[in-house]
């Protein structure tokens, strides 16, 4: 049995922001797979691509600086999904959804939010059940550990995920009280928008 991302796109239709992937599965052994319970873990792995120099300066909050990028430039975790793959003879594909957040202070989010264009390393792992063998006996087996896919996401295709829900904005995760008192602060001069108030504070900052 083998796996191979085939590509991928934005969910239009996901209540958040997600992507869909396609996912090929062979099986060269002539039996009837009748159902797959898979787990497919999205892992990045950074040291995959160049970094221009504007890139690099957006991430050094993650990698630190990247004289030390040899040591610090290790794989995040992008998600893991579970998936039910329907029976098929021979080969099927099928979509793997996977739900992203816009939070900048997942590190995952941090990353990709940092990157101009090009490509996203990703690779794939996978574990799991799968039920084959004749109709009237199942079999149960493992899905091999060893298998794993490559695949390099577009970082235009993410930020389409991305701006299908958050055009043109991005959002950050505060304590109720900072809200509260940044609230109180937006009130307490007018301020229509929160794009003003963040505004008006940057000018009043030394």
């Amino acid at each position: 049995m083998r796996f191979a991302c085939t590509g991928a796109r934005p969910e239009p239709f996901a209540a958040g922001p997600s992507l869909l992937f396609d996912l090929r599965v062979d099986d060269d052994s002539g039996r009837r797979v009748h159902s797959i319970a898979l787990r497919t873990q999205f892992r990045i792995e950074p040291r995959q691509r160049p970094y221009a120099p504007e890139e690099q300066a957006r991430l050094v909050d993650l990698f630190g600086e990247p004289a030390r990028w040899g040591e610090t430039l290790n794989p995040l975790q992008l998600a893991t999904v579970a998936t039910m793959v329907p029976g098929f003879t021979g080969s099927t594909t099928v979509p793997l959804l996977v739900p992203l957040t816009y939070d900048l202070d997942i590190a995952a989010t941090k990353y990709l939010h940092g990157l101009d264009g090009g490509d996203v390393p990703l690779l794939l792992l996978f574990s799991g059940t799968v039920f084959t063998g004749a109709p009237d006996r199942v079999q149960v087996g493992l899905v091999p550990w060893h298998e794993e896919a490559t695949f390099r996401l577009p970082v235009a295709v993410w930020r389409a995920a991305m701006d299908a829900h958050f055009p043109d904005a991005g959002w950050v995760r505060l304590r109720r009280d900072t809200l509260e008192a940044l609230r109180a602060y937006r009130s307490a001069r007018v301020l229509p928008t929160w794009d003003d108030t963040v505004e008006h504070l940057l000018k009043e900052a030394p």
